[in-house]
C-alpha cells in the first residue's frame, strides 16, 4: 500500500522545478511542491492513506485522530472511516485556524473533551508550525497527543521542530522516497 501511494503522490501531488518557483507557506521558494489534496481526497488515496494510518494507530489507546484544518481534515477522515470498517472506531476531530467567531466560539470541533488520547496528523510538514499549532490547540483543550503523524515529511527540519516540543513524528512517506521514485521515472 504504500508504495502504490507513493506512485499516487508522484501522479498527482508532486511538482518539480529545475528553478526554485513553488511558493512555501513559509514564503520560501521550492524546487518542489506536494499538493497533497489531489491524493487526499481522491478514492484510492483515501483508501490507502486510512489504511497506513489506521495500521500506525490501532494500538495507542486515541479516542480521536485530528490536525489544524485543512490539509489534517482528509487525512482524519480517513483514518477514522476505516477504524470504523476494522470495527475499531476512532473519533474524528478539527483544529480551526482561529477560533469559532459565533455560538460556542470553539477552536475545536469534534466528539472530544479534556483528558481523551489523541492522534495529532498533517499531510505535509516543512517547518512543522501547522502540526505544532494544532499540538498547541489540543494541549489547551486537555486532550492528551498519543502519536503525531505526517503524510509527508519533506525533511526540512519540522520533524526537528516537532520534536523539540516533545513529541515524535511518524510519517508514512518521506521526500526522499518521492524522489527516488521521480529519479526512476
Amino acid at each position: 500500500m504504500k508504495k502504490r501511494l507513493i506512485e499516487l503522490i508522484l501522479e498527482k501531488a508532486f511538482k518539480y522545478s529545475e528553478e526554485p518557483v513553488f511558493k512555501l507557506v513559509s514564503g520560501r521558494m521550492s524546487n518542489y511542491y506536494f499538493n497533497c489534496k489531489a491524493v487526499t481526497l481522491h478514492p484510492e488515496g483515501m483508501y490507502l492513506i486510512g489504511n497506513l494510518i489506521y495500521d500506525m494507530i490501532k494500538n495507542s489507546g486515541a479516542k480521536a485522530i485530528g490536525g489544524l484544518t485543512l490539509g489534517a481534515d482528509p487525512v482524519a477522515y480517513a483514518g477514522s472511516y476505516t477504524s470504523y470498517l476494522k470495527g475499531k472506531p476512532i473519533e474524528t476531530f478539527v483544529v480551526r485556524k482561529s477560533a469559532k467567531s459565533h455560538g460556542t466560539m470553539q477552536w475545536i470541533e469534534g466528539n472530544v473533551k479534556e483528558g481523551d488520547r489523541v492522534v495529532i496528523v498533517d499531510d505535509v510538514i516543512t517547518t512543522g508550525k501547522s502540526t505544532i499549532e494544532a499540538i498547541t490547540r489540543a494541549k489547551e483543550a486537555g486532550f492528551q497527543i498519543v502519536k503525531v503523524i505526517a503524510l509527508i515529511d519533506r525533511q526540512e527540519g519540522g520533524r526537528e521542530n516537532i520534536e523539540a516540543s516533545g513529541y515524535k513524528v511518524d510519517s508514512l512517506i518521506l521526500r526522499d522516497e518521492v524522489m527516488q521514485l521521480y529519479h526512476q521515472t
